[in-house]
């Protein structure tokens, strides 16, 4: 309970903290808070923003990174099904067009979509440095 209101805190304060327009602190508070919650997506959301603003390119790539880890990982398949439920949904997937024939996704969420475009502007940024 403590440790939930002392993220809550810090929540609090660095927000503050971007509304004082002082992103660098916001920045390392959210830091320490993503220490503990690695896959807090508001969190490795408000760092890629604070990191562009400070135009500390390679921070913001690596929490694009992150956060694509932490949306890829929503869609996943879960591993503690059986091998008949597997087979079944593989079979729905694929004719549902979900799938293509090897059973990749072909589906990619708009989110992905939006971090993958802004990952490429990031990665030509850092070659130009």
């Amino acid at each position: 309970m403590e440790s939930a209101i002392q993220l809550t805190d810090e929540k609090i304060k660095a927000v503050s903290l971007e509304k004082a327009n002082d992103p660098k602190a916001a920045v390392k508070i959210y830091e320490a808070i993503l220490k503990r919650t690695p896959s807090d997506l508001q969190i490795l959301t408000r760092l890629i923003i604070n990191s562009r603003k400070i135009k500390d390119y390679k921070k913001e790539l690596k929490y694009i990174n992150a956060l694509m880890k932490v949306y890829e990982s929503f869609y996943a398949p879960q591993k503690r099904k059986s091998a008949l439920v597997i087979s079944i949904s593989a079979k729905i997937n694929k004719s549902l067009g979900t799938t293509d024939k090897s059973g990749k996704r072909i589906y990619t969420d708009d989110s992905i979509k939006r971090l993958e475009k802004r990952k490429l502007l990031v990665e030509k940024k850092i070659k130009e440095i």
